[in-house]
C-alpha cells in the first residue's frame, strides 16, 4: 500500500485489485501526454465477473450501482499501471459508462452513478468529472455493466 489516495481506498473498507488482463488485442490502460485513458473494465472479482445478465431484467439496478462500483475500481488498478501511483491524479477527466440493458430500461444514469461516487469517495474533488452513461443491447461476457475513465495527472 502506498499514498493517500490508496489509504483512502483501505479506509473505505475497499481494495485496490491487481489489473484485469485484457480479454483481447488492447491494454487495460494507455499514457498519452498528461493523460491516462483506460480500456473499458469489467466488474471482474478474482478473474470472474460476479453475475452476468440484462440490467432491468436479470440483475437489479441495485446490483448493477454495485458492479459499476468495481469496475471504477479495476479502471484505478489500470491507472495505477502506467501512472506508477494514484496519488498522480490530477483529476478525473471523463467517465464512460456502457450498461447492458433490457429494453424497457431507462435508469442507465443512476447505475453509472456506482462509479462516479467511488471516484469522489476515493479522490474527492478531483473524482468530479464529465460523463456519459450509455444503454446498450449486450458487453463482453454478458456483463452488466463497463466503465472506462480519462485522468489528467500531475508531472513527476
Amino acid at each position: 500500500m502506498s499514498g493517500v489516495v490508496e489509504a483512502r481506498i483501505a479506509e473505505l473498507g475497499l481494495t485496490l485489485p491487481g489489473v484485469v488482463p485484457p480479454l483481447a488485442a488492447y491494454r487495460p490502460a494507455i499514457q498519452s501526454g498528461v493523460y491516462v485513458y483506460t480500456a473499458g473494465q469489467l466488474p471482474m472479482v478474482d478473474g470472474k465477473l460476479p453475475v452476468t445478465g440484462k440490467v432491468g431484467a436479470e440483475v437489479t439496478p441495485e446490483e448493477a450501482k454495485d458492479l459499476a462500483r468495481t469496475c471504477a475500481l479495476n479502471a484505478l488498478a489500470a491507472v495505477k499501471s502506467v501512472a506508477g501511483e494514484l496519488d498522480r491524479i490530477a483529476r478525473v477527466v471523463k467517465v464512460t459508462g456502457f450498461v447492458a440493458s433490457a429494453p424497457d430500461f431507462t435508469g442507465q444514469p443512476t447505475v453509472l452513478n456506482g462509479a462516479s461516487e467511488l471516484l469522489g469517495e476515493v479522490l474527492g474533488d478531483k473524482g468530479v468529472h464529465a460523463r456519459s452513461a450509455v444503454g446498450v443491447a449486450v458487453l463482453p461476457l454478458d456483463a452488466p455493466v463497463e466503465v472506462e475513465i480519462q485522468v489528467e495527472l500531475l508531472p513527476q
